[in-house]
């Protein structure tokens, strides 16, 4: 909030972006579920740059809730970095995302992503709104979809014990190429034995 210039409150989630701006992202989404999301107690931090349409809505969004947002087109390592470890949710409503990365970063850093239902975002985030998972998900295409998602993690962060317990069990997922060899070695020694055992 401090290196944004967005008044500091302990009390008001900031909500991340780290992305191109561009429609497969999922920004046609934002762009029409934002300013419903926006009338609750929660803030936003954008940084990316892309579709020359989107980079002027974020900058009118910025104008028009100046204490409620902040956008940076661009792209600043430094600053990304400061917002994967700053923030507290990580938003990535992606159309499509063969694997994702910026969810795993988040996630290292304790910064809670929320996520749409594809590809690689729905093999590495679970909905944690259950009482298990490390991230709260959403599956239709739809602002409606977008906006319960992010009210089911402002929810979940208004008790700040059942928060953080989640900020731990988010910070704990291995998402190691370890930990995916292993699941792979376990699959394959286990078609292995079916074949082995069948030809016997």
């Amino acid at each position: 909030q401090s290196l944004s210039g967005l008044p500091q409150d302990e009390n008001v989630p900031v909500i991340g972006i780290i992305s191109r701006l561009v429609k497969h992202k999922g920004f046609d989404l934002i762009k029409s579920s934002i300013e419903e999301i926006l009338k609750e107690k929660v803030q936003f931090i954008i940084l990316g740059k892309g579709d020359r349409g989107y980079e002027l809505y974020f900058k009118y969004l910025q104008e028009s809730y100046h204490d409620k947002i902040f956008v940076r087109i661009g792209f600043d390592s430094d600053f990304a970095k400061k917002i994967y470890s700053g923030a507290d949710l990580f938003l990535m409503p992606s159309i499509s995302e063969p694997c994702g990365i910026a969810q795993m970063i988040s996630s290292r850093y304790g910064t809670v992503p929320i996520i749409r239902e594809t590809g690689g975002l729905k093999d590495s985030i679970k909905d944690a709104s259950l009482g298990k998972g490390n991230g709260f998900t959403f599956s239709e295409q739809t602002p409606q979809a977008l906006c319960e998602a992010v009210k089911r993690a402002l929810k979940v962060y208004e008790n700040k014990e059942d928060w953080r317990k989640l900020v731990e069990t988010v910070m704990k997922i291995d998402f190691s190429w370890r930990k995916s060899a292993e699941k792979y070695f376990d699959m394959y020694s286990s078609l292995a034995n079916i074949e082995e055992n069948n030809n016997e």
